[in-house]
C-alpha cells in the first residue's frame, strides 16, 4: 500500500508509535522493513493491508482494534502479532503486545483519518460515489459492471458502505486500479460529510430520496439534506448524476463547481421502447444528450446518441439504475457498445433482487434491507411473475414515529396490487397485516409475531409448485434464514 509505513500511518492518524518495552531490536527491524527481525535494506516497510478482522492477520498487515457491541479487537492484539502482523492501531497497549502499536484516542476515527490520507496517495484513481435511499447496491453493481468493460475497477463489496466499511473499501485500492465505485450509506446527519471527506469522489450518483432513517433524519427534506452533504467533497469539475424522476432531487438546481446530469424521464439520459420480460429482466433503448460533463466533449457542444440494452436484473427500476450507469460510462468517455455490454453483464447480489429457482418454487431474495418505497417496488416486480404470488414481508426499522402508518401503507399496497398471499412478520408488521385485511380483495393476509414462529410453521403457508415468493425485511430481521429454509 503506497506510503503506508508505520511512521506515516502514525502521523496520519495523529497517533503515537510505541514498541514493546525493551525491544530495541524490534524497533530497528521494523524501521528497516524487516518484520521478522532479519537484516533488511534501509527504508521503512509499507503495509500490505489494513484489517479489522484478526483472522486475516499475517505478515505485512496492520490490525485496527475496534470496540464492537459483541467483541473488543484489543483482546486479539496478542494473536495478530503471533500471526506476523506488522503493527496494530489501538486505544491501549495490552501486556501481550509483541510488536509496534500506534496508540490513538479513537480507533474508528483513526481509520477515517488513515483512509483520507490513503485516498490522497491514490488520487489518480477516479471514484464514483453511490448515495440514495433505495437502489444503491444494484446501481453500484451496474456502474461497476459498465466501468469494468474498459477500466480496472474496484467496487464496494457486501455491505461495506458505512463509517467502518468505506475506509476498508478505500484501503483496497492499489496502483493498478483506474476507477472505483464506492457505495455510501448513512442514517444520521454528519455521517455523509465524514464519508465524503474520505472518498473525495469525482462523481456522485444520487438514486432517490425516500422515507429511510426517519427516526434520525425526520422527513424527506432531512434525508436530502443529510445525503447532500457529500456534494461539497466532490472534486472540482466533478459531476452529480441525479435521478430526474425524483421530486426532491429535482430541487437541486446548481452546485458551484460541479456539472449536473439527470437520468430518467425528462432528463439528459432516458429510456424508450422498454419491453418487460418479467423476472428475466428488461430490454430497452437508451437515449442521451451529451454535454460538457462528458469526456471528449468540449465546451457547450451537444449531440445525441442511442443504443439498445438488455438488463438482466429483474424490475422496471433496474432500467432507471442502468441509465445512471450509462451516465457514469459516458462521463468516463466510454462508447455505447461498452456501456451496453456492461449493463448486460451485471448480476444481482445475494439479498438484492436475486432470483432463486428451487425447481419447485421461485424465491425472490430481496432480504438484505427494506423501507416503504423499496417494499412497494418489490411488490410491483412480483406482478411480472407467473403463478401464485406470495410476499413475505418483515419489519422495516428506523422509520421513527410514523413507523406504524408506513407499515400499514405497505399492507394496503400489497393487498391492492395483485399479491395472492401476504405474510407479515414482526411486531411492526402487524400494522401491515391489519391494513391488508381491512383492504380486502383477493389477497390472503396472515401474521407471525417473530421470524422463529414462521420458520417453525413454513409448511402452514401451503407453498406449491409454480409459486413465486418474495422475501423482504430490514437486515436486522435476519430473513436470510428464511431464504435458506425456502431454498433447502
Amino acid at each position: 500500500m503506497r506510503g503506508m509505513t508505520l511512521e506515516r500511518i502514525a502521523q496520519a492518524v495523529e497517533g503515537r508509535l510505541v514498541y514493546p518495552e525493551g525491544a530495541a531490536e524490534c524497533r530497528a527491524a521494523y524501521r528497516n522493513g524487516d518484520t521478522a527481525g532479519k537484516e533488511a535494506d534501509a527504508g521503512a516497510a509499507e503495509a500490505s493491508e489494513i484489517i479489522t478482522d484478526s483472522r486475516k492477520a499475517g505478515p505485512g498487515t496492520v490490525f485496527a482494534a475496534i470496540r464492537g457491541e459483541h467483541s473488543d479487537g484489543h483482546d486479539y492484539i496478542g494473536q495478530v502479532f503471533e500471526k506476523g502482523a506488522m503493527g496494530v492501531i489501538c486505544e491501549k497497549v495490552p501486556g501481550d503486545a509483541a510488536g509496534p502499536c500506534i496508540v490513538v484516542d479513537d480507533t474508528l476515527k483513526a481509520l477515517r483519518l488513515l483512509a483520507r490520507y490513503y485516498r490522497e496517495q491514490m488520487s489518480k484513481v477516479r471514484i464514483v460515489g453511490i448515495v440514495g435511499s433505495v437502489g444503491k447496491t444494484s446501481t453500484k453493481e451496474l456502474v461497476a459492471s459498465v466501468l469494468e468493460q474498459r477500466f480496472n475497477t474496484l467496487k464496494t463489496e457486501g455491505n461495506f458502505n458505512n463509517e467502518l466499511g468505506v475506509p476498508l473499501t478505500i484501503f483496497r485500492l492499489r496502483d493498478e486500479h483506474e476507477a472505483a465505485v464506492v457505495e455510501m450509506g448513512i442514517n444520521h446527519f454528519g455521517e455523509m460529510d465524514r464519508l465524503g471527506e474520505i472518498v473525495k469522489p469525482d462523481a456522485v450518483v444520487f438514486t432517490n430520496v425516500g422515507p429511510c432513517h426517519l427516526e434520525f433524519l425526520k422527513d424527506l427534506d432531512g434525508v436530502l439534506r443529510a445525503k447532500s452533504e457529500v456534494f461539497k467533497h466532490v472534486r472540482a469539475g466533478g459531476t452529480l448524476i441525479l435521478n430526474a424522476e425524483d421530486e426532491k432531487l429535482s430541487t437541486v438546481r446548481d452546485v458551484p463547481g460541479l456539472s449536473i446530469v439527470r437520468y430518467g424521464r425528462g432528463g439528459d439520459i432516458y429510456a424508450e421502447n422498454t419491453v418487460n420480460m418479467g423476472l428475466k429482466g428488461t430490454e430497452t433503448d437508451i437515449l442521451y444528450h451529451t454535454g460538457p460533463w462528458m469526456e471528449n466533449v468540449a465546451g457547450d457542444t451537444a449531440s445525441e446518441g442511442r443504443f439498445s440494452a438488455k438488463v438482466h436484473l429483474p424490475g422496471a427500476h433496474m432500467v432507471l439504475n442502468s441509465l445512471a450507469a450509462t451516465a457514469a460510462g459516458l462521463m468516463f468517455g466510454m462508447d455505447p457498445a461498452e456501456i451496453a455490454a456492461g449493463i448486460a453483464a451485471a448480476q444481482p447480489m445475494s439479498g438484492r433482487s436475486r432470483l432463486i429457482d428451487t425447481g419447485r418454487i421461485l424465491v425472490l431474495d430481496d432480504c438484505y434491507n427494506a423501507n416503504p418505497k423499496a417494499d412497494c417496488a418489490a411488490i410491483d416486480l412480483m406482478m411480472s411473475a407467473s403463478g401464485r404470488k406470495i410476499a413475505i414481508l418483515g419489519d422495516m426499522f428506523e422509520l421513527g414515529d410514523n413507523a406504524p402508518i408506513l407499515h400499514a401503507e405497505v399492507g394496503r399496497y400489497a393487498a391492492s396490487h395483485g399479491i395472492d398471499m401476504l405474510v407479515c412478520v414482526g411486531e411492526l408488521s402487524e400494522n401491515m397485516y391489519d391494513a391488508a385485511r381491512e383492504t380486502g380483495g383477493t389477497c390472503e393476509p396472515c401474521f407471525f409475531g417473530t421470524l422463529d414462529d414462521l420458520l417453525d410453521n413454513v409448511e402452514s403457508l401451503g407453498l406449491a409448485e409454480g409459486d413465486t415468493v418474495l422475501v423482504k425485511a430490514s437486515h436486522g430481521m435476519n430473513f436470510a434464514k428464511l431464504v435458506a429454509k425456502l431454498t433447502e
